[in-house]
């Protein structure tokens, strides 16, 4: 197993969605918020990106504007039916939930690793050109 300091973003987040017991006990949808929010809070705290520009991608997701914070943004998109009422959810609602947020999460998340890579590469361009090798 690799080491979590180790680990990108995506492959930390893909190991707490397997294993969420490990991490938040009981496991359960609000527990996991809490849990990313507090790993958001952590992050911008130490300089990190947290979790930078999730609201906003999950509005381009959803479609539409909405005050919502993004844990209702997530449950909107996993439960459109809902129709607003998805605070208090059934097992099978809430699991379904929890399934989606991973999902988005590694979504946003490979979409912010693909951008920092195109960021390192046109840097990485520049410099050549200019002759800073």
């Amino acid at each position: 197993m690799t080491k979590f300091s180790d680990m990108t973003e995506r492959e930390y987040f893909a190991n707490v969605a397997k294993r969420p017991g490990m991490y938040v006990q009981p496991p359960s949808l609000s527990g996991l918020e809490a849990f990313l929010e507090g790993y958001a809070q952590h992050a911008y705290r130490h300089g990190g990106p947290g979790l930078d520009g999730w609201r906003d991608w999950l509005l381009g997701r959803l479609g539409h504007q909405s005050s919502f914070v993004w844990q209702g943004l997530v449950r909107q998109i996993a439960l459109p039916e809902a129709d607003g009422e998805f605070w208090s959810l059934t097992p099978e609602e809430e699991a379904h939930v929890v399934h989606v947020l991973f999902q988005l999460l590694d979504q946003f998340l490979a979409e912010q690793e693909a951008n920092a890579e195109q960021e390192a590469n046109a840097e990485r361009e520049v410099k050549h050109v200019a002759g800073d090798k």
